[in-house]
């Protein structure tokens, strides 16, 4: 054994993704104290992805007061990593927990994610990834590209901002100042999803419902991301409809293509080709992943599989470490994992696991190092 990887997501709520690899690396160190650890802890796009980044990579965190999810004052951050590439939360500006209990998707803007951008371009980053997750908003990303110059015109031919709630009043899409403003730029825009724009499994159905919405709401949202489509469509000559992640933080996925020309990523695999993934697993004998749960939400791309695909065109085996193991998971092996390893280890309900998370991971890693020196000895 000469080189081990460590690329965990944060199990949320419990640990995040740098105190993952703290603690598995401490183990590794105990049996293989000689042996190279390279760790990059990773997030997929929603909170923690800025500081996983730098945690991984380096750079610098920038601090700057943007308009919050209902357009008022709100301190918010992103980083710049040393080739100047721009790491962007979009919950940072328009996250669910900014508005607490006030949860009203219909009336909530993405505008400060247009901010953030804005600034990183006046530093001189070309290369901006932003991370969708967590939203607070049903907006189509309307907000973020209209604070970089994106306007949206109604029936009478005024200039508004658009919100989930009128969506269905745009007539007119001007992109020609965002165009220039975005000119040599390149945005990736990573979520952990791949649901379509609208529908059954669209962003109002899915995801309304956590956001304040109720039964019919849902339906309101939903028929308003419909029409703005349909505008799209006709305006830019772009369908979103059914892209794969156009769903995602309240459609802004669809509006970071359509409006901003971004490229629209896997979260996951957004990471893993800015940390340079497939050069740092050279050479390696093992991978150790992990995530909060194992699921089938999990085999539609997250983090664990994101990580095996790649692994597995090299052959190197990956073991997945979390916290809970759902059934129908099976697939998870086909795509590459070799092992899944829950960390409950006592058999506990998840709250009570939750406070002993740390020392069980540390002895779950223990324990699989303590079998695999059996092995390789």
């Amino acid at each position: 054994m000469k080189k081990i990887v460590l690329v965990p997501d944060s199990f949320k709520g419990t640990m995040s993704s740098e105190k993952i690899c703290e603690i598995m690396q401490q183990a590794i160190e105990k049996h293989y104290p000689d042996i190279e650890v390279i760790a990059i802890p990773v997030a997929d796009g929603g909170e923690g992805t800025v500081d996983s980044f730098l945690s991984a990579i380096g750079g610098r965190k920038i601090n700057i007061v943007v308009k919050g999810p209902y357009m008022e004052d709100t301190e918010s951050f992103y980083g710049i990593l040393p080739d100047k590439t721009a790491i962007i939360e979009m919950a940072a500006a328009a996250g669910l927990p900014m508005v607490g209990s006030n949860k009203q998707a219909e009336k909530t803007t993405t505008y400060g994610v247009g901010q953030l951008i804005a600034d990183a371009i006046t530093r001189g980053c070309d290369n901006i990834v932003v991370g969708l997750g967590g939203s607070a908003t049903n907006d189509l990303g309307c907000g973020a590209a209209a604070a970089l110059g994106v306007e949206f015109l109604d029936a009478t031919g005024c200039s508004f901002i658009p919100t989930g709630e009128n969506l269905s009043e745009i007539r007119h899409i001007d992109i020609s100042k965002a165009e220039q403003r975005l000119r040599g730029k390149r945005i990736i825009t990573m979520c952990d999803i791949d649901n379509p724009l609208y529908g059954e499994h669209g962003a109002a159905y899915i995801f309304g419902p956590q956001k304040g919405a109720d039964e019919q709401k849902v339906v309101f949202l939903d028929s308003q991301l419909r029409q703005a489509a349909n505008t799209i469509k006709s305006c830019l000559q772009i369908d979103v409809a059914d892209i794969k992640g156009a769903g995602a933080a309240g459609g802004m996925g669809a509006g970071m293509v359509a409006f901003l020309g971004a490229e629209l990523q896997m979260g996951i695999e957004a990471v893993l080709d800015t940390v340079r993934f497939d050069s740092l697993i050279d050479h390696a004998n093992i991978i150790f992943t992990g995530e909060g749960r194992i699921d089938t939400q999990s085999l539609r791309g997250k983090v664990v599989i994101g990580v095996a695909r790649r692994a597995k065109k090299r052959g190197i085996p990956v073991v997945a470490i979390v916290g809970d193991i759902s059934d129908d998971i099976e697939a998870a092996y086909d795509e590459g994992v070799s092992g899944i390893f829950s960390i409950n280890r006592v058999a506990i309900p998840m709250q009570d696991a939750c406070k002993r998370a740390e020392s069980d991971l540390y002895l779950t890693m223990d324990n699989i190092l303590r079998f695999m020196k059996a092995i390789y000895s």
